[in-house]
């Protein structure tokens, strides 16, 4: 696959100013660039490094499995997401696209939209091959944010996603890491670790939380890929599992 050209930034960014949360601000946000290039150039290394993190319950990183995970379902055609739907969260949100701002960061939704999730619509589409990003913040300056309980997931955990086409792709955890900003890999958080499965990756702040630079110290990463889909009237046909 051909290396892919420089993302250009979108016209309009929002303004963000104060807020005690700042989703993957200054060098994360940096990093997280870096890893949208990667998209491109087919990376199947495995699971990134976790550290121990203090903001929020992110209890789940690096907790081993109680039962095998299923396997993959076959990729489905693209669609645009339109909401996510986490049961054990509670989580029942909008997805907007986002873009990069002028300085060549991903756009979250603003702080007045703090329960909408952003996806990158520069990347894959959720439910189609590879590693689709959806972020979302995970505090304001008063309350938690959509994204406030997402360490708590854990392995086996599902999500859906609704898409555009009227189809739900359902995914189910694989793992939960926290990437400190000096330890951060981009290749391992954010790139497909089978390029025939369809994969998504849910991502907010996490570690510290530093009041001087109003910015936290690491990032929680949740990695799934698509293990089954509904259409609007119920399961769809079974498709073929990813071959290994």
């Amino acid at each position: 696959m051909p290396e892919p050209a420089s993302p250009e930034p979108d016209p309009g960014p929002a303004t963000r100013t104060g807020g005690r949360g700042r989703l993957l601000t200054g060098a994360v946000w940096v990093a997280l660039l870096l890893g949208l290039w990667l998209w491109g150039r087919e990376i199947t290394e495995g699971h990134g490094s976790s550290v121990t993190p203090t903001a929020g319950d992110v209890a789940a990183a690096g907790r081993p499995l109680a039962d095998p995970l299923p396997p993959a379902r076959a990729p489905l055609p693209p669609a645009p997401p339109r909401s996510l739907t986490i049961k054990a969260l509670g989580v029942d949100a909008p997805v907007e696209a986002r873009g990069l701002d002028p300085a060549g960061a991903v756009d979250p939704p603003p702080y007045a939209e703090a329960g909408t999730v952003g996806w990158y619509r520069r990347g894959p589409q959720p439910g189609a091959p590879g590693a689709a990003v959806l972020v979302g913040h995970v505090d304001t300056d008063d309350a938690p944010a959509v994204f406030y309980d997402l360490g708590s997931l854990k392995p086996g955990d599902t999500l859906g996603v609704g898409r555009a086409d009227g189809t739900t792709a359902e995914f189910t955890v694989e793992d939960v890491s926290v990437f400190t900003k000096e330890r951060f890999d981009p290749a391992k958080a954010y790139g497909p670790r089978d390029g025939k499965r369809a994969e998504l990756r849910l991502i907010t702040c996490g570690g510290d939380f530093d009041r001087a630079r109003r910015s936290y110290s690491a990032n929680v990463v949740v990695s799934a890929y698509l293990t089954g889909a509904t259409g609007p009237k119920g399961p769809r046909t079974p498709a073929a599992l990813v071959r290994r």
